[in-house]
This record gives structure tokens, sequence and C-alpha cells, in this order.
């Protein structure tokens, strides 16, 4: 039986119900007569409740229930929303500051739930939630990156949520006492909306005596458990399920206050309770991401080889921790710290604040794209420094193909690679030959052409097992369960074409269920570019357990021995014997026989190691630099994904990664005001990458089969946001050098760009 799949592009078979706008949405399946939910949220970014009147609200017309944080605790929930949180680098724990569902005593972010308005109508429960008198005594705000000021929580009084290391301090500061060259740089990395085209919501019902609670995100397992712990329900007694979702990108991957507060609405009222975000309050409340400071050094010795490399970051988690916020710059960041680079003494000394902004957390890389884009920030400037050309310096310094397995600095394995390879490819698909003649061009039309590459590594993240079920139906169909969640990148294509390529089942068969925590025992979800690498490994064990089971059945209808039969090219075969039954045919033989136990298969498998995507991504600009118009002219990416099991959909992954990649680096912003108010709260202020952003895109791959998983692939779902930020940001710098500047920011505005060439003027 072939291991992987064969490879073939094949078409997204979900696309034909979107397209037709036949897809289920958290919109499209509501029950009938749900009642609507409004939430109404602080209007401010610090202060103390004086008084919070819900009476004229509660007597609103159609309004059915005013949910507030007293209500919450009068219900006994008083638990702290999950958050992972560290230990420090003196032993002790994290701060973990109170979070509730519905604020009580304190508003700490413009746009944190204060109370939940929920009525027959949606336009009833805003009116009502207009009759909310809200008041409160405005304490100072806290919005600078930096340890002290205003205290956001009593339990952190300096802000400082943890103060968190990793690596040999003393080694590296050594390397850095006998480098020849020491070069350093301080990168900001801003912060952004990510803005999933379908907005967050849920519906929450009672079904008999359980809950069921449906809502766009990840994943079912992981909130189902979330939902039990704050409500005090057993597990059993609550269901979690998730419609067709219009991308998630990290940010619905875990629980929402909205949600918690919903499904208590649902409880309390007996009625099913529905609640959907408008654009400007998803914006307002839908986690952020990125907003860190790093200030970094690498020691060189004389041959421009990396020796030493220290990182000291400030991170931004905004009023509170969320779900996986205090990892995301450190445990996360550190996959992947010093890239596709031998070097062995690496230090990094993160310091989580506090700050009273939206809370930050997941977006397309977690971790990955902030550590990638610091490090080959470094390296363009490095290269200047040393007077090394930037591509050859990078040469000098990755990793051999004959040092693999090799395990980085952090503790991470890296199976296989070939860097050298697929860099030199990037450089021919790009022309990078051809680059002089294209500036000199520009420059001879009044304008400046720059050239950035990013070299990038990141590793698949989230839980390496998976299961599996397929079941043969009696209407001759074929349905898989699977523990992973689609939200949009065509995973029912890539496991119906999976299952089919290993089984013969034709296609038009399989029908793919997800999202289901009654129907599917557990699973991991979507997240961290795990989806297809570990669904199809489990997908493979659960053919090897379809197929011996089958054996020994098929071997009494064929009159042989068991061990002779055998499935290839689709059949089972065995000496002797004219049968040849595919697996459809042999389930309609057991379930004529009435094998019920040989119509439903099921396994789990763990993933013996991650695989870690690799490759280079070549931006070139032309900058206009009378106005700091910035046009993206070229793009290429060559990536290693190791074994493809649809190009196709690998190719729309990349696509959309590097939209979002360049997005932040050329355009989207976060902004407040010092009061703490988002000013970037609708598409009228907050820069969205669109199509005449983005130049064709030139993809290919240099394949080096992954040894982790028997496909031999690497996931591929945040691999172009990982390679796209620095990538872009570096070829902005080159184009601006020439003209005095030497140091440059995310996002590179028309305006911001415009300035930085009037500064070096000057």
């Amino acid at each position: 039986m072939e291991k992987f799949g064969k490879s073939q592009s094949v078409k997204r078979v979900e696309d034909i119900r979107f397209l037709k706008g036949a897809g289920g949405y958290l919109d499209d399946v509501l029950p009938a007569g749900a009642l609507r939910a409004v939430v109404l949220r602080s209007p401010v970014a610090h202060a103390r409740v004086t008084d919070l009147d819900v009476s004229d609200a509660r007597d609103g017309e159609g309004v059915h229930l005013v949910l507030t944080g007293a209500d919450m605790v009068s219900a006994g929930l008083t638990r702290n929303m999950h958050a992972i949180t560290l230990t420090n680098r003196d032993g002790s724990t994290a701060a973990a500051p109170h979070r509730p569902a519905l604020a009580g005593e304190h508003l700490r972010f413009v746009g944190e739930p204060v109370a939940l308005v929920v009525a027959e109508t949606l336009d009833q429960a805003r009116d009502a939630a207009e009759m909310i008198m809200l008041d409160y005594e405005d304490l100072e705000v806290k919005m600078d990156l930096c340890v002290g000021g205003s205290t956001v929580h009593d339990v952190a009084p300096d802000n400082r949520a943890f103060d968190w290391g990793l690596g040999d301090e003393a080694a590296t500061d050594a390397a850095f006492a006998r480098a020849a060259k020491v070069v350093r740089m301080q990168v900001g990395d801003n912060r952004v909306i990510v803005n999933s085209m379908e907005t967050r919501g849920c519906y929450a019902e009672m079904e008999d005596d359980r809950l069921h609670v449906c809502f766009s995100g990840q994943g079912v397992w992981g909130p189902r458990d979330e939902f039990a712990r704050y409500l005090d329900m057993p597990k059993e007694q609550v269901r979690v399920t998730i419609p067709d979702v219009g991308g998630g990108f990290g940010m619905k991957t875990m629980m929402y206050p909205e949600y918690l507060a919903v499904a208590q609405a649902a409880r309390v009222l007996k009625r099913p309770v529905a609640w959907v975000a408008e654009r400007g309050e998803s914006m307002l409340s839908d986690h952020q991401a990125r907003d860190l400071t790093s200030d970094a050094a690498l020691a060189f010795d004389a041959d421009n080889r990396i020796i030493g490399y220290k990182v000291h970051t400030l991170c931004n988690l905004g009023a509170y921790n969320s779900q996986f916020g205090q990892i995301m710059q450190t445990q996360l960041f550190t996959r992947v710290l010093a890239g596709t680079y031998d070097v062995q003494d690496t230090y990094i000394h993160v310091e989580g604040i506090y700050t009273n902004t939206t809370y930050t957390d997941a977006y397309r890389g977690a971790g990955r794209p902030e550590a990638i884009y610091l490090l080959e920030r470094m390296m363009d400037m490095a290269a200047r420094e040393l007077g090394v050309d930037p591509w050859e310096l990078r040469r000098i310094n990755f990793i051999k193909p004959d040092q693999f397995p090799y395990k980085a600095a952090t503790g991470e394995t890296y199976d296989v690679g070939d860097f050298t390879r697929v860099l030199n490819a990037a450089a021919e698909r790009s022309d990078l030959a051809g680059f002089a003649a294209r500036r000199a061009a520009s420059e001879a039309a009044g304008k400046l052409r720059g050239i950035g590459t990013c070299y990038y590594i990141e590793s698949i993240l989230g839980d390496p097992a998976e299961g599996a079920k397929v079941e043969f139906n009696e209407d001759g169909s074929v349905t898989i369960y699977v523990g992973t969640q689609s939200n949009g990148q065509g995973h029912e294509t890539a496991y119906i074409t999976f299952l089919s390529d290993q089984t013969g089942i034709p296609s038009d068969l399989i029908t793919v269920v997800q999202g289901d925590s009654d129907r599917i025992e557990k699973g991991g979800g979507t997240g961290g570019s795990r989806s297809v690498t570990v669904q199809a490994n489990a997908m493979l064990a659960t053919v090897d357990v379809m197929v011996a089971a089958f054996a020994p059945y098929l071997a009494d209808k064929m009159g042989v021995a068991e061990d002779a039969v055998t499935f290839d090219h689709e059949t089972f075969r065995a000496p002797g014997s004219n049968m040849t039954p595919t697996l459809v045919e042999a389930a309609e033989m057991a379930r004529a026989d009435g094998r019920a136990d040989l119509l439903v298969h099921e396994a789990r498998a763990t993933l013996p190691a991650r695989s870690f995507p690799n490759g280079a991504h070549v931006a070139e600009v032309e900058v206009d630099p009378d106005t700091g118009e910035i046009t993206l002219d070229r793009y290429t990416v060559v990536d290693d994904f190791g074994n493809l099991i649809n190009p196709m959909l690998a190719e729309g992954q990349v696509h959309g990664g590097v939209a979002q990649g360049v997005g932040q680096a050329l355009m989207e912003h976060v902004v407040h005001d010092e009061e703490g108010q988002l000013l970037t709260a609708s598409f009228m202020d907050y820069a969205m990458p669109r199509a005449a952003d983005l130049p064709m895109i030139d993809f290919s791959t240099e394949a080096v089969p992954s040894t982790a998983n028997p496909m031999g692939m690497k996931g591929c779902g945040e691999a172009g946001t990982v390679g796209a930020m620095a990538c872009s940001t570096n070829a902005v710098l080159d184009a601006l050098w020439s003209r005095g500047v030497r140091q440059v920011d995310m996002p590179l505005t028309p305006l911001r760009t415009w300035e930085l060439l009037q500064d070096a003027a000057q």
C-alpha cells in the first residue's frame, strides 16, 4: 500500500456548496426561535465600576434576561477563565489575575464584556442594552510597553506578568566576549487584528438536561471541557459543535467570555440563545496579536559564522492572560529561535506586560512568525555591517544536510533539511541575477527598487495524536469521522482524496464528519499547521485496522489461510482465489452476512516527532520617493513541505499566508489613543490587503521528505505568514538604503515611508 497520497491537485469538493451559497455557517444554522443576545461592553480602558443599573433594561420590550457579573457570581460561577501560565526565571509562577466572563468591579479595556442582554429580537436586545446605566470612576490608563506605570492588576503591581528565560546565559555571554563582531538591533513587531471573514459567534441551547453550544471555532473538545469546568457541569452533560467556519487563523481556538455568558443564559432561560458579533465588535473584542519589541544581538567569528544569539523581548499581553497568551512569545517563539542557523549558544529573556488593551494570543504562525521576523531582520542588518552578501551570509551559517538530525539549542530536533538547495532555487526563480538591471530601470523612472529575502523554518504544533473512524453506511456511502476542524483550508478535499487513494473507495462515496463532541470521542482541532499531517497519520492507522479486520473474514470466503490475503491496488487478493473484492464490496458482503463489526473501524495514532516546514521568500518592491507609496512588484516562494498531498491546496495556503504577512508588513496596524480608545475599529481606519496590493506569487517546492511521519509531509498552513513579514520589510529597507535610511519598522505605510525618507534627507 502507498504510504502517502498521489500528490494530485484535486479541486476542492466543498467549494461547490460554498459558491452556491449553501454553506452552513453559524448564522445559517441558528435554531428556530432562538433569542438574540447583545453584549454591553466597557466604553473606557480602565475604571472602577460605581454602579451598574440594569432595571430599565430588564423591563424593556421583549427582554428575557440581563446577565451581569454579579449574576454570574450569585450562580457560583466565579472561576478564572482558563489560561496557561509560565514559570519565571526565579522559579516562581507567573501572574494569573482573575479574568471573569463578565466584568465585576473593574473595567480593564475598551470592549470588555459587562452585561449580556437577551431578547426576542436583535433590535430589542440592542435597545435594552442602551437602557443600562453604567457609572464608573476613571483610573489611570496603562498603554506603554514597559514595566511599571498605572497598575492593571494588584497581583502584578509592576504590570509584569512573567519574567521568563531559556538557554545558557553564561555560555552565550562567553561567546559574545570572544566574538570578532557583534551586531545589535531593536526590532518592533506591531499589533494586528485578525479579522477573519466570518466574525465570532455562538448559540447555546438545552437539549433535555444537556447543554449544547455551537460556535464558530477551531475544535470542540477543549471548549467542551472549559464549558464543563467553568459552568460546573459534568463533561458528559456538555455537547459542543462547530458548523462551517469562515476563517479562524488561531483567533478562534480558545474560549471567550461571550460564549460562557451565552451558555449560562441558555441554562437560565431553557431557551436557545444566539450571539453573533458585528465587525466593529469583533475588532474590539477578538484577541489581537503580535505587539512586541525585541532587543537582539548576533555574535560572529572572524569567518562570519554566528557563535551567539541573545534576545530580550517585551511583549504586550493586553489586560488579561488569554488562553495561550503567555506562551506566544516564549515557548512557541523559541521553537525556532535560531531558525535554520547552526548556533548553540543562545539565550532569550522575555517579560510579559499587562496593559489596558485587548488581550493578545495566537495568530497565524503563533510565535514562529515573530521569531523568524526578528532573526531574519537581524541577518540582513548583519550582512550590511559585515560587508557580506545577505544570501551568502545565510549559506555560511545554514545547518548542513549532514548535520541532521540536528538538535537546536532550545531542545527541538530538526529531522531533515537542505536549506542551501532551497535558497539557491529561490535565487534562480526570482531572477536574482537580473535584479540590478531592474533596479536601474526603476531609478531611471525616478523610483527606488529593493529586494529582500527571508529564510524561515517553523514547527507544526498541537497534539501529536489524532484519531479517525470509517463507517460503511447502508446506502453504500462511507463516512469518515475526523478530530480536526476545517476553517476553510479544504480539509474535506484532502481527507476524501487521501482515504480514496489509500483504499480505492470512490471519492464521491465519502463524506467527512467533523466538529461534534458527541459523534467524535476526542480530537485536537485545527491549529499549528497540524491538521493534514496528524489526520492523515490517523487515517493510515485506521486503514491498517480495516484491512486487518477484513482479512480473516475474506480468507474464509476465499478458502485460503488468513495470512494469504493481501490488500493492494485497491482490492483484496489471495493466491488460488479468483475473488478480488474492493473494500466497498467487502463491506456489502459483511452487511449481508450480519457482520456489523466489520462496518465501523477506527484507530488513533501519534506522530513520533514534529515536522519542520521551511523555505525561502523573495520580495521585490518599488518605492515612489515623492509619496512613499510601495508597490510589491514581484514575490517568489520556494518551500520545502516534504511530500505534498494536494499541491493546489498547499499553494492556496501559502498565498493566503503571504497576504497576511505582507498585510502586517505594509499596512495593518492597531492604533489606540492615549486613553486606550481603539482608533482602528473599522475597515475605514484599519487597512487590509486587497488583490491589487499583491502581485502573482511564484510558488514552487523543493521537497526533502520528513522522517517524522509516514507520509513524509510537512505542514503548510502557516508557512506563508512566517516568511512574508521579514522578506517584505527587508526589501523596503534595501530600496531606501541608498537614501540614508538605516532602520524601518512595520507597518511601512506610505506616510511612514515618506517620513523615513524626509528624516534621512535632513
